[in-house]
């Protein structure tokens, strides 16, 4: 992956292959996921190993614990606004 140095204790700034290459594993497990009908990263079995092991190997745990919130603070808003959509449909009856 080449974002840590076995040098120093620094890590190094990913380059623009590094997170194009992060991005679309993060897209691929994240798919998989959908798929699988999951929302939370990690309580998806075996289903997506492949996906998530790739996903794990090319970026950064600090990316990974983020993309991981942000996904589940998505669906949650997702699900608020559907819910308001349907309190606003209702209220026009």
């Amino acid at each position: 992956m080449g974002w840590f140095s076995s040098k120093s204790e620094e890590p190094s700034a990913p380059s623009r292959e590094d997170r194009k290459k992060c991005w679309e594993k993060r897209d691929l497990y994240f798919a998989c996921l959908d798929r699988a009908g999951v929302v939370k990263a990690g309580e998806e079995g075996k289903a997506c190993s492949s996906e998530h092991r790739a996903y794990e190997e090319n970026c950064a745990k600090s990316w990974i614990e983020y993309f991981n919130q942000r996904r589940v603070i998505a669906e949650a808003q997702k699900d608020r606004l559907a819910q308001a959509n349907t309190q606003a449909q209702g209220a026009r009856r």
